[in-house]
């Protein structure tokens, strides 16, 4: 039975690391995603921030994987099998999900996508939209029945805010906060609310039409839970969300873990 589980999270962004105890989630970490470094360098890179909170990566009987970075993939299995002496469950085809993947190419939808639709049906129910908000701002729809039915992409706000500065000659980087006024009445404060407001504005633009198309005959009952990195920054600024839980990820790797290795 696997009492100590490390799961990992590979994002275009971070890489974000979670520890559970008998399945309570005891430790966070989170990294910068760099392509650059050797797996000797991840290894290292690994095993520092672990004993960071007094962890030892040895201590682990299982480690799985999800990532949407397809070159570190193998780079990491390799690292963190050096650094725990396990070999990580990498989610992908042929793991079992529990949930039936309606889309097109069900190879196409990325892993952390299913496995926050597993965690999300499973803790809150269904019918259920996630919002994943992070360097793409990600909408997920799930039915009643546990049903993956697909989403939509949009920018992110940081990805939004960085092209902005990179493509405009007197616009400036300014800090994701939320100014105290829509109107704003300099550059920077236009900026910030043409970010955190507008962004709150696209999210809860479609939330209603997520809802209207899953659940037509009663949108009222869909639930919606909001993860990410920036999940709790635009909670602050809309009423849109159900439940906040920016460790969904961790959680639905987890859950899979457990389904392929009961």
């Amino acid at each position: 039975m696997v009492t100590s589980l490390l799961a990992v999270d590979i994002g275009n962004t971070n890489i974000t690391i979670g520890a559970f105890t008998d399945q309570e989630l005891t430790a966070t970490w989170r990294l910068a995603t760099r392509e650059t470094r050797t797996i000797d360098e991840q290894a290292w890179a690994l095993k520092g921030v672990l004993q960071s909170k007094g962890v030892e990566p040895s201590s682990f009987d299982a480690v799985v994987i999800c990532s949407v970075v397809p070159p570190l993939t193998e780079d990491y299995v390799h690292a963190l099998s050096a650094v725990t002496e396990v070999t990580p469950l990498v989610i992908g085809p042929g793991v079992r999900t529990g949930i039936r993947i309606h889309y097109d190419r069900t190879q196409d939808v990325g892993a952390d996508r299913i496995v926050d639709a597993v965690a999300a049906h499973q803790l809150y129910g269904g019918p259920i939209v996630v919002v994943d908000i992070g360097t793409a701002t990600v909408f997920d729809a799930v039915t009643a029945e546990g049903d993956y039915i697909g989403g939509a992409i949009s920018p992110g706000i940081e990805i939004a805010a960085d092209a902005m500065f990179r493509n405009t000659s007197q616009l400036r980087r300014v800090e994701l906060i939320a100014p105290d006024r829509v109107i704003g009445r300099s550059t920077v404060a236009s900026m910030q609310s043409g970010f955190v407001f507008g962004f709150a504005a696209l999210i809860e633009g479609m939330l209603v039409r997520f809802k209207a198309e899953l659940n037509p005959d009663a949108p009222e009952d869909v639930t919606v839970v909001a993860t990410g990195g920036l999940a709790n920054l635009m909670a602050k600024h809309t009423e849109s969300f159900d439940h906040v839980n920016p460790e969904l990820t961790l959680v639905g790797l987890r859950l899979v873990h457990e389904m392929n290795n009961a």
